[in-house]
């Protein structure tokens, strides 16, 4: 293993020798430290410490084997509120301790992709107002992440994530139980791998509280990029979304030991603004799965249609590296599309501080005819109290008819506050 490698293995690991009073002590010390409760309400120093190393090998003669060892820092500045109004500042920057890897901006073409570009930028400074009953409105350069963020998402999975300069108002109705209400404007997308995309974007999201039944969602976003070169990843969707599960632990509980987890999603995108191409394309978005003591079972499967090239359904500001596989072969949805019939079990263990995953994949174009291939993704994570995480992933995707076998590594390390 390269020298690199195993520093980055042993600074991980110091984690989890450090004892539980130590450990305690120092970051009630911290905290005290970057919260300013003697000086106003909320306001505070952020900070967030992530450090990775990500292997690529894919099954062809190049690019050669990516190794990317690399740390993410985010130093943020959140003011007291005052008369409602309340601000925040924050910087981000990306190191690459090992650069064996190409990262879309470093130029080294000849190894496999890791997009985690070395660069540094400001990466929100936004204004808040919630002197309107029930009401938020936040102006500025922002992190939007709306439902399962299949639309509207920061990457987070990224070193550097996406953020929008934009205008979202976000309304909570007491009167109506559940409701919420996000409208906004995006004008310009800070992507995750540090460039700036420019959008007119206006967007609606209404999200109903269904008693315990789950949340029934509809939204419309019309996305029309203003730069030649992305005119193409211009669309309007319109979905409704009817769900009880988001994240490990949701269920609709038939008994204290079991339960119910489901999602019904469909949509229709169209061409918009200055997108070049006429076309229609839908998404049909289906899970249903059951939980037993602390383990979730699902079975599931999202299908984009394609009609050909720039007749596609896309999801240009998605969270897409959650979706179809995290070997990420599917990042931009094929022109003959794509079905993705995948089974999850996951289990939370000790109280929640653990969390373990496995997911199959099976991949064919959206009339199930051109089997693109399959993928087995695993992943473990070990939370140490609120601010200390450890977590390893693996993906291996088995090609057939579309790209190449690939096998993905990752070991993580973050400290946030």
């Amino acid at each position: 293993m390269p020298q690199k490698k195993t520093k980055l293995s042993a600074s991980l690991l110091a984690l989890t020798v450090i004892s539980g009073s130590a450990m305690a002590d120092i970051t009630q010390q911290v905290e005290d430290a970057l919260n300013f409760y003697h000086y106003g309400k909320n306001g505070a120093v952020k900070f967030d410490l992530n450090t990775r190393w990500e292997n690529v090998d894919q099954d062809r003669g190049t690019p050669k084997t990516a190794n990317a060892v690399t740390s993410r820092l985010r130093a943020g500045l959140l003011s007291p509120v005052f008369h409602g109004i309340q601000g925040y500042a924050e910087y981000e920057g990306n190191l690459a301790m090992q650069e064996d890897f190409n990262s879309t901006r470093n130029n080294n073409t000849g190894y496999s992709t890791v997009a985690d570009p070395q660069k540094s930028e400001l990466n929100q400074l936004w204004i808040s107002y919630a002197g309107i009953p029930d009401t938020v409105i936040k102006g500025g350069r922002q992190r939007i992440m709306l439902d399962d963020q299949r639309f509207i998402g920061n990457v987070g999975w990224r070193q550097m994530e996406t953020t929008f300069d934009s205008v979202l108002v976000t309304h909570t109705n007491q009167q109506i139980f559940g409701l919420t209400v996000n409208a906004g404007y995006i004008g310009n997308v800070n992507t995750f791998t540090s460039t700036t995309e420019n959008i007119e974007a206006p967007i609606l999201n209404v999200n109903y509280k269904v008693g315990d039944y789950g949340n029934l969602v509809g939204y419309a976003y019309l996305l029309d990029y203003t730069e030649r070169e992305n005119y193409e990843k211009s669309s309007q969707t319109y979905g409704l979304r009817m769900s009880n599960f988001q994240k490990p632990g949701d269920t609709l509980k038939l008994s204290d030991n079991y339960g119910l987890v489901y999602t019904a999603e469909w949509d229709r995108q169209i061409d918009y603004g200055h997108g070049l191409t006429k076309y229609e394309a839908d998404r049909l978005n289906l899970m249903g799965g059951f939980t037993a003591y602390n383990f979730t079972f699902q079975g599931a499967m999202e299908q984009l249609d394609g009609k050909g090239a720039n007749r596609t359904f896309d999801t240009p500001l998605g969270t897409n590296a959650a979706f179809q596989g995290w070997a990420n072969l599917f990042l931009v949805t094929p022109n003959n599309g794509i079905r993705d019939v995948f089974g999850t079990v996951s289990t939370v263990l000790d109280r929640g501080n653990v969390v373990l995953t496995g997911v199959y994949h099976d991949f064919t174009d959206d009339a199930g005819q051109l089997h693109y291939g399959k993928e087995w993704d695993f992943t473990a994570v070990k939370k140490f109290g609120k601010h200390y995480t450890l977590l390893a992933r693996y993906a291996y995707y088995d090609a057939d008819q579309f790209s190449t076998d690939t096998q993905k590594i990752w070991v993580q390390g973050n400290i946030s506050f």
